[in-house]
């Protein structure tokens, strides 16, 4: 867990290794935005950073309530980051109810900064506190900044002549200056970002950058005391190369563009509005001149039943959703399976089943992906373990597609979603290209095209519609082997069935085996995760091992179907331990394919693993 840097010596700002700072106010505050400027200064400071916004489930709660605060949490140091940190540093809030839902999770000692004046008596009931907390001795185990932070807006932006409902709008500039000040971070980049923003209005535009060089200059000048002065942060070693900060979103964007690119196909995209998924939508949306059709349905089922048109078609079809819109595809999906066509299918899952917690992270879609349709149709699931990590994980979702005629399912989640790292861009000369060859060989005079003739990994030729002589019937019936026709026959069902799943079986052979992520094949304890549990688990992993601990790290991207090494990697451990943010979906498969003795840990409390909880997990299991 980072600790806070010490304050200034000698007039010049302290370093530190790295630091953990949330911004946390009322859902039109602009945390979010706050958070965003902070994480494009922090980058370019050379940073490694992690992020982790929190919505809040309304489109939009009554002001100042408990459930309608935003937050924003960025971890950044001189060093790798692998997570948006366990407890905060440093906790900025704009309301009591943002004080109050997040400064639990402050670290003793940290630091509060908070806007006095949007404590009066009404914010205070909203969130339920008989007592003003800045003034009550409450918060004494925490250092405390209680500014005006309102009225100092109000002041700054005067002179452009805003009402006061637009002049409190620039708080959280203000707020990001004093931070900027803090952290020791130039004002510049923002500055030039509200200009571009904000060109049509330039009104707007210079009352923000006055809010935000206030809010600066306070920090400069205030007489704040020894605690509360600038400190600062080692740039992180990096190797060379051009960076940009990637969300999870635009990662799986840009990255499905790359896989259609390789594979020499126009792509598709079918899409229905959904929390988290739809940035996805957003993002494709706007590469129209790369090749890419998006396309906004009236509801999921058309969103995917268009995308599989596209590929019958001859275009890498894509459909992306989160839990219950995939719940709606299932039927589609199957058709899929049964027609053996391209196709793949974003699943950023968030919490709990029905509507549950629209805007919170969860991984308890994995027996959706793995079992969830009717009838054996098995398709590939891969997961994504990062933000920056989405981006080959699309590539190799759309590969496997193309290369075993096939759906896909990528999962994702709402933390990798919305979260942002940095991200080396790649040479793209580096991707090996996966070609797709339509079959336009027609057959001779007296023969017949059969659609489910097969290739060494059972693959079926793929025809565009219209091709000479080749004109065949697929659909969602079953259809015979040896033909294409309709057959009902058992015996035909049964050899269809069992060379679908065989064909998903083979793609084991066609991905890498199974590396140990940290550590070595046969210590005691094996930490065996999936997705965004990544980071967590690794930084309790190298702690544990720091500690000469017996424990390695193995991480999965491919989760059905499984390595063909991890069996056997799994057995040579003496115990595995598996975190999981659902109630133990990937313990469960583990232990159906291998008879090991795995067992859960699981959170669904709809917030990421903390570092320290997978670490007291790991001692208790090596009987710590």
């Amino acid at each position: 867990m980072a600790s806070a840097a010490k304050p200034i010596k000698h007039n010049a700002p302290e370093d530190a290794a790295s630091v953990v700072v949330r911004f946390a106010g009322d859902s039109g505050d602009g945390m979010q935005l706050t958070g965003g400027q902070f994480t494009l200064s922090t980058a370019l400071a050379g940073n490694d950073l992690a992020t982790f916004p929190d919505f809040p489930a309304e489109i939009r709660a009554p002001q100042g309530t408990l459930f309608g605060v935003s937050a924003f949490q960025i971890h950044f140091g001189s060093h790798a980051i692998r997570t948006a940190g366990d407890a905060p540093d440093v906790l900025v809030a704009m309301n009591p109810a943002a004080l109050k839902t997040n400064v639990g999770d402050l670290r003793e000692g940290g630091l509060i900064i908070a806007d006095s004046g949007a404590f009066g008596d009404r914010n205070l009931s909203k969130a339920g506190y008989d007592e003003n907390p800045l003034e009550d001795g409450s918060l004494a185990k925490w250092q405390l900044l209680s500014l005006d932070m309102s009225e100092m807006t109000l002041e700054a932006v005067k002179p452009f002549g805003l009402s006061n409902k637009e002049a409190l709008r620039c708080k959280n500039m203000w707020t990001l200056g004093l931070a900027l000040w803090m952290f020791d971070r130039k004002r510049q980049p923002i500055v030039d970002w509200l200009n571009a923003k904000f060109a049509k209005k330039p009104e707007i535009a210079e009352a923000n950058i006055a809010a935000l060089n206030a809010g600066h200059a306070y920090g400069e000048t205030a007489e704040l005391g020894y605690a509360f002065q600038p400190r600062h942060v080692d740039a992180a070693p990096a190797e060379p190369g051009l960076y940009r900060t990637i969300t999870g979103a635009e990662a799986i964007s840009l990255g499905l563009l790359a896989g259609a690119k390789l594979a020499g196909l126009p792509m598709f995209f079918g899409g229905y509005p959904i929390t988290p998924a739809s940035a996805i939508l957003h993002h494709l949306s706007r590469l129209k001149q790369f090749g890419v059709t998006t396309f906004q349905a009236e509801d999921e089922i058309a969103a995917i039943g268009a995308a599989i048109g596209a590929s019958y078609a001859g275009s890498l079809g894509v459909t992306s959703s989160s839990g219950p819109g995939i719940a709606l595809k299932g039927e589609a999906m199957g058709l899929a399976i049964m027609t053996e066509l391209p196709l793949v299918i974003v699943n950023s899952q968030r919490g709990g089943p029905s509507t549950g917690l629209p805007t919170k992270t969860e991984q308890s879609d994995l027996y959706q992906a793995v079992y969830g349709r009717n009838g054996d149709a098995p398709m590939p699931v891969i997961a994504v373990r990062s933000p920056s990590d989405a981006f080959e994980c699309a590539i190799e979702a759309c590969r496997i597609a193309t290369r075993f005629m096939t759906p896909v399912m990528l999962l994702t989640d709402g933390y990798i979603a919305n979260a942002a790292e940095p991200w080396k861009m790649p040479d793209v000369d580096t991707f090996e290209p996966f070609p797709v060859s339509f079959h336009d060989d027609a057959p001779g005079e007296g023969e017949h095209f059969n659609p489910y003739s097969r290739d060494e990994k059972l693959a079926r030729p793929w025809v565009k519609p219209g091709t000479p002589g080749l004109m065949h019937r697929i659909g969602g019936i079953e259809k015979g082997s040896h033909s294409g026709n309709i057959d009902y026959s058992p015996e035909n069902h049964q050899e269809m069935t069992d060379l679908r799943a065989q064909k998903i079986l083979n793609v084991a052979d066609d991905v890498p085996e199974q590396e140990v992520d940290l550590g070595e094949a046969g210590e005691t304890l094996a930490v065996v995760g999936w997705g965004s549990t990544y980071g967590p688990i690794h930084q309790a992993v190298a702690r544990a091992r720091s500690r000469a601990r017996s424990v390695a790290q193995i991480h999965l991207r491919h989760i059905w179907p499984l390595p063909r090494n991890l069996g056997a990697l799994l057995k040579s451990y003496d115990k595995i331990l598996v975190p999981e943010m659902n109630k133990g979906q990937l313990k469960t498969v583990l232990r159906d394919q291998y008879l090991v003795d795995a067992r859960p840990l699981n959170k669904v409390s709809g917030q990421p693993f903390r570092i320290a909880e997978i670490e007291a997990a790991i001692e208790e299991h090596l009987g710590g």
